[in-house]
């Protein structure tokens, strides 16, 4: 009877645990689905962020392009104003070389007249060249269409072809770039033509003999 006893209880013990552990089953079903969803949102979020850092890379790299690109139009507007008042300095220059040159020629005593202008001269080249101004080479270099400008031409059998013979005008530089070119004349070889004709003839004669 005792025996009976015993085996009931182990029966009802083990028919009431079998719910407990559907139960718990569940449970961790649960708990595993909750932490996929997670980890999918987490995947999600972090795309998007990265999508976002691009976005934002890219973004910054066309605002610097941008500033780089209105800094080097500014630079370059601030030279072309600068280039046009420094041309009025040189146009300035030009009439005190012709009262200059004036000035000398006269046979009357004007010292004092002579020293103001050199010592204006002076200033104003002090100024072009602290601004970057220099000179361009001309007389006696080969003619550089990208500085000289030829106006003039000198039949010269002792020089190169096109090689800068006078300056008529001087020309100047700014930061390396042309500010005004040289006006220059250039050498030029003129060839005789009756010389020319007379030597084709004698050639032509021995050729025939």
């Amino acid at each position: 009877m005792v025996e009976n006893d015993e085996s009931s209880n182990i029966m009802a013990e083990q028919q009431e645990g079998k719910p407990i552990e559907e139960e718990g089953g569940e449970e961790v079903e649960a708990l595993r689905a909750e932490l996929e969803s997670a980890r999918s949102e987490l995947r999600k979020a972090k795309e998007s962020s990265e999508n976002n850092l691009n976005k934002m890379k890219y973004l910054m790299a066309d605002f610097d392009n941008y500033r780089k690109q209105m800094e080097k139009q500014l630079a370059s507007k601030a030279e072309s104003i600068k280039a046009e008042l420094l041309l009025k300095f040189l146009n300035i220059r030009d009439d005190y070389l012709r009262a200059l040159s004036v000035a000398r020629q006269s046979k009357s005593e004007q010292g004092v007249v002579i020293e103001g202008l050199e010592g204006i001269l002076k200033n104003i080249d002090s100024l072009l060249a602290s601004e970057g101004v220099r000179e361009i080479e001309a007389v006696g270099t080969p003619f550089d269409p990208n500085v000289h400008d030829a106006i003039a031409y000198s039949a010269r059998d002792d020089l190169v072809e096109n090689t800068v013979t006078a300056e008529i005008r001087k020309g100047f530089m700014l930061n390396g770039r042309v500010l005004r070119p040289s006006l220059v004349e250039i050498s030029k070889i003129v060839k005789n033509s009756v010389n020319d004709t007379k030597e084709v003839n004698i050639q032509g004669g021995q050729g025939g003999g």
